[in-house]
């Protein structure tokens, strides 16, 4: 019921007066909440950064699921890309070893290879992901919406009582 309840607020989002901007800036902070291990300071971090900025929500959770499954099977690319970045590249030394003397900055787990190779991630995804979603919420509006919608299984849905009242009943459907 709670995957449903996602698809529907993304269906709805992608229908609503949110700018494709906005909905492209929600996946990606999804995408960087989604790689990351939530028990580091930087989570929190995009937690905050997610509430402040004006951004769409469902996508930023829809992001948030998918990837939060794919970071599962992700994990020993992140932690050879971690250790590259933290061990393999003698320039940032002098930076981990700066970072690791700041009060705060352990607390974001930075010397964690997987985190660190998920934050790398994230940063390599931030534009390919800012302009795909961006691409897709507009070429949905534009001429996918109303495909769609006539859609078998869409039309079956909509029409279905069940659905309809399950729906109504988690405050989806209207």
């Amino acid at each position: 019921m709670i995957l449903l309840k996602l698809l529907g607020k993304l269906i709805k989002a992608l229908k609503s007066a949110d700018s494709p901007r906005q909905m492209a800036w929600g996946f990606v902070l999804g995408t960087f909440l989604g790689m990351m291990p939530v028990n580091s300071l930087f989570a929190v971090i995009i937690l905050l950064v997610l509430f402040i900025l004006n951004v769409n929500f469902a996508s930023a959770m829809l992001a948030f699921a998918l990837y939060s499954f794919l970071a599962i099977f992700l994990d020993p690319v992140f932690h050879h890309l971690g250790f590259f970045f933290l061990v393999q590249v003698p320039l940032l030394k002098p930076v981990w070893i700066l970072l690791y003397n700041w009060p705060v900055a352990p607390l974001m787990r930075f010397n964690n290879t997987v985190v660190m190779g998920s934050f790398a991630a994230s940063v390599f995804l931030l534009i390919p992901h800012y302009i795909f979603f961006r691409w897709f919420v507009k070429r949905y509006r534009e001429s996918w919406n109303e495909k769609v919608t006539k859609w078998k299984i869409v039309q079956i849905l909509k029409g279905s009582k069940l659905v309809q009242s399950a729906l109504k009943a988690k405050g989806i459907g209207g």
